[in-house]
């Protein structure tokens, strides 16, 4: 049988045939076949094969033959019609050319060129009119669609400085850049997140490499997207304001003694005016100005992540009562200057075709080359706010400063191997420069004898070992040479000093070791807006110092005497390493370097040539793994930052599971995991309040047979409310007083065998019944961060459940770890049914009824008891899980109910007390780990 499209071309064909002519069937001339002589006959019927269509050539198909019967007449003027068709056909066939040929593929193939197609000269003179009608008809049709675009400009053009810089202040409308971009993109994988367009991890491999770096030499990343707000006003007002969203039962505030002074940097989490311990907006860190002889008035910086900037400003705001905007000069000038003019000229306008040059008009105006704002805020915005009846400032410094972060055991001796403290100006150069800073800073004696005393104080870092030996959070204030003065000629590694110290050098260093930087020694010029728009207006360009560098005797050698543009104020702020538990003490402790803005790359280069290795976003999670800190925003649930990330993880993380095949990817109903891509916390802490206000045993509960319990919930799934986790975050909260999480961490631990001293908590009141539940009658409602290490194999992952063992998982000959029965997916004939429905078209009313966003393997809104979904009750998530190269097995770090958790500690006997069960969402396996509590 022919196909469709033959059929319908053979009648298009023989649709010209006189009908008249009339052939016979080919098969009405073969006999029916014959087999040993005979003929085969039906009784009363004769079976004839069906007829041969289509076209063949030479014989039939089957073997057959031609017909030899003939027509009886043929009719002449029909006969001729049908042939003068035929030959019509065949020459329009050969003549006519379809849309895609031109006229140069007329010609035979050997007189075909290429150059035909652009030289109509080169085609045969009978082709040459219809070519150019052709190309005609084409241009006209172009010119219709499309106009002319004008040229661009060449890449030398391109590459010029200032066009560069007017194309990289366009990228940045939307993601702001940071001052070490260029670098990073080249070596990095970047990311957009806060506003900013920030390195997220290498190229190259580097977990280990960076891991190795903490651990005994230094790490270095780029933290300028951090926010620095500036409150200024009398000491006892900033503190009566700032004391409302603080509390002292989480450890030191804003009004610590020792932070008050200035020589110390201190954190603190920050709530909602008057809400503690609910409603918290985050972790910030601060640092005060040391006082001034004389002068009342103080200044505070502090310092958050981009995050939760759009929470703590307005609360700063609220509690400052500091509501009334202030427009700076430098910001209306700054915004006069950058603002493009409306008008332009004829001659810069651009004609189709031309080549774009600038021209002198253009050249002779300032070009933009500063981006207003930043990624948290668009230009035009106030950056000041001040207050009429409480007389503080608040100014907001966002990208104002750089800030470096140096970690590890060796940051102090890359930095004092890249930085020199500044030298004197001669008198020829302070008479000269006059309009900078440093010259007239070294009229006064005082500042100097400040500055040699600081200068004293720096070279002494050199003999300390390991940068976890200074008392943590200690700011030295420096001022120190243009570091691209000594850049070595190739990279070395920043090694620390044998050389044997004096006696007096010994001392100064115990002293540091012991009691810090002096007060005094904290002042920096960097506190004042005047030198640090000064500094950075009169930084020395490359260009420039390329053109000093060649003009010297020696090449190589440095440029001597200093330039007096050349020095810069920055401060030294010790960050600590790991301060709680009491493995890994000091882990992480590094220093950061804060810079005015505009010299990040000054900076920056010779710091990376002291051999320190680089990291981004994704290092610095894993550092606060390794410390066993919680990250911010990743793990702190119950901030409006937390909330926000925890709802775009979500979409991201199924996005990236519907991006895979049904039948390649993990059905988390199967295996019984409810949550695989958010964590439940307000369904969690309401099912276990509810159950501890009953006063029965989660573990009585569990007896029941997974089947029924599965067909139980199925049958209430829509009866039960809605735990999305949008309700209001104060529905939960996480413990951070320090006394109740003293007393937790006690509780957790195991008793101490014979002869070992009881650690930290010691003096607690023992785990029973009554004391349980006097701590649940102020925790009722809360979680607790937790850290837990796997006794055996395994990797904690995103998202893994922290359950309760039964009685059968704690004892000793339990030969292989515990495993989850495989539960029923109800909702699998559900999407199968409404994938038939959409393909066919009908059934839509039973369509309506599904859940259009119903997703394959993942359980629908809303979720059914959390508690008892499992065989194990689930006590809580991990929210980071990893293998641990310190500690040589998989840790895990997130939070788990109090209730739950004090329900499991009572139920444990004493030597397995604090142990819990850990499954990921993609594994039936549980895995036995330790949970402890680290203050």
């Amino acid at each position: 049988m022919m196909s469709a499209s033959k059929v319908k071309m053979r009648d298009r064909k023989m649709r010209d045939q006189p009908a008249s002519v009339q052939y016979s069937s080919p098969s009405a001339a073969v006999g029916s076949s014959s087999q040993n002589g005979r003929q085969t006959q039906d009784s009363g019927r004769q079976t004839n094969p069906p007829p041969r269509t289509g076209w063949v050539r030479g014989y039939h198909r089957d073997g057959g033959g031609y017909t030899k019967e003939m027509p009886k007449y043929i009719t002449a003027g029909g006969f001729a019609r049908a042939r003068a068709a035929e030959v019509k056909a065949m020459l329009k066939a050969v003549t006519k050319r379809t849309g895609s040929n031109h006229v140069f593929q007329a010609l035979p193939k050997h007189m075909r060129r290429r150059a035909m197609s652009h030289n109509i000269n080169r085609l045969p003179r009978r082709l040459r009119d219809v070519a150019s009608k052709m190309r005609e008809k084409s241009l006209l049709a172009g010119s219709k669609k499309k106009k002319e675009l004008a040229k661009s400009k060449s890449r030398k053009a391109r590459r010029r400085h200032g066009n560069l810089l007017l194309e990289f202040n366009r990228r940045q409308r939307k993601n702001i850049w940071l001052e070490t971009h260029i670098w990073h993109a080249k070596r990095f994988h970047m990311v957009k997140k806060w506003g900013y367009c920030l390195g997220y991890r290498p190229t190259d491999k580097c977990y280990r490499p960076c891991y190795r770096a903490m651990s005994s030499h230094c790490l270095l990343q780029d933290i300028s997207y951090y926010c620095c707000i500036e409150l200024q006003g009398e000491e006892d007002k900033l503190l009566t304001a700032l004391s409302q969203l603080t509390s002292k039962e989480t450890g030191p505030t804003f009004a610590a003694a020792v932070c008050l002074s200035g020589c110390r940097q201190g954190s603190v989490t920050v709530y909602r005016a008057g809400q503690y311990p609910s409603q918290p907006l985050g972790p910030v860190t601060f640092l005060w100005r040391p006082r001034a002889d004389g002068s009342a008035g103080r200044q505070l910086w502090i310092w958050a992540h981009p995050a939760l900037k759009q929470d703590l400003l307005p609360e700063l705001q609220r509690v400052c009562e500091c509501c009334e905007a202030v427009a700076t000069p430098a910001e209306s000038a700054s915004t006069l200057q950058s603002e493009p003019k409306p008008e332009v000229s004829p001659k810069a306008k651009l004609t189709p075709g031309g080549k774009r040059k600038r021209s002198r008009e253009d050249g002779s105006g300032p070009s933009a080359k500063k981006i207003l704002g930043d990624g948290t805020r668009p230009a035009g915005t106030p950056v000041t706010w001040k207050s009429s009846s409480t007389g503080i400032l608040i100014n907001d410094l966002t990208m104002e400063m750089v800030r470096y972060r140096l970690i590890g055991p060796q940051s102090h001796t890359v930095l004092t191997e890249t930085l020199e403290a500044a030298t004197d100006c001669d008198e020829a150069g302070q008479s000269q420069a006059a309009s900078l800073w440093w010259p007239q800073h070294c009229r006064d004696e005082r500042k100097m004898n400040l500055h040699q005393r600081q200068a004293d104080v720096f070279n002494t870092l050199r003999d300390i070992y390991s940068s976890g030996e200074v008392p943590a959070g200690t700011v030295l204030g420096l001022t120190v040479d243009d570091p691209r003065l000594t850049l070595p000629a190739k990279k070395v590694k920043a090694m620390p000093s044998v050389n044997q110290s004096q006696e007096a050098d010994e001392e100064k260093r115990r002293q540091l070791m012991l009691r810090g930087v002096p007060e005094l020694c904290s002042q920096s010029c960097l506190w004042d807006q005047t030198v640090r728009d000064n500094v950075t207006e009169n930084k020395i360009s490359e260009q420039e110092l390329n053109r000093m560098r060649s003009e010297l005797l020696v090449p190589g050698s440095r440029l001597s005497p200093t330039p007096p543009q050349g020095r810069v104020p920055v401060l030294l702020v010790h960050q600590p390493g790991k301060q709680v538990g009491t493995d890994m003490s000091s882990w992480g402790a590094g220093w950061d370097l804060l810079l005015p803005k505009g010299w990040g790359m000054a900076f920056w280069v010779p710091l990376v040539y002291r051999g320190v290795r680089i990291a981004g976003l994704h290092m610095s999670l894993k550092r606060s793994q390794n410390q066993g800190a919680p990250h911010f925003p990743h793990d702190y649930p119950d901030c409006p930052a937390g909330v926000r990330f925890q709802e775009e993880q979500e979409a991201e993380l199924l996005n990236k599971f519907k991006r895979h095949p049904p039948a390649k990817r993990t059905n988390y109903i199967k295996h019984g995991c409810l949550a695989p891509f958010r964590c439940p916390w307000q369904q969690l802490v309401e099912e276990w309040e509810v159950l501890m206000r009953q006063g029965g045993d989660v573990g009585d509960e569990q007896v029941q047979s997974t089947t029924k319990q599965e067909e139980e919930e199925e049958k209430e799934m829509t009866s039960q409310p809605d735990h999305s986790g949008t309700k209001p975050e104060s529905g939960f909260t996480v413990i951070r007083s320090r006394k109740s999480l003293r007393l937790l961490s006690a509780w957790c631990k195991p008793p101490p065998s014979r002869g070992q001293r009881p650690g930290r908590g010691g003096g607690a009141p023992p785990l029973q019944r009554s004391a349980a539940n006097t701590f649940l009658a102020s925790h009722r409602m809360s979680v607790v961060w937790v850290r837990l290490s796997l006794l055996s194999k395994g990797k904690p992952e995103l998202h893994a459940m922290v359950c309760a063992p039964t009685p059968e998982d704690l004892t000793p000959d339990a030969s292989r770890c515990p495993q989850e029965p495989p539960h029923t997916d109800h909702f699998k004939s559900k999407v199968k049914l409404r994938k038939k429905s959409s393909k066919t078209g009908g059934g839509a009313g039973e369509a309506s009824e599904l859940d259009a966003d119903l997703v394959l393997g993942v359980w629908p809104d809303p979720l059914p008891s959390i508690t008892s979904h499992c065989s194990r009750p689930t006590l809580g998530w991990v929210t980071e899980g990893d293998f641990s190269l310190s500690a040589g097995c998989g840790q895990a770090l997130g939070f788990v109910s109090v209730p739950g958790l004090l329900n499991t500690l009572l139920s444990q006997p004493e030597e397995h007390r604090g142990k819990v069960l850990l499954r990921n969402p993609s594994s039936l396996h549980y895995r036995l780990a330790q949970i402890s509590i680290e203050v």
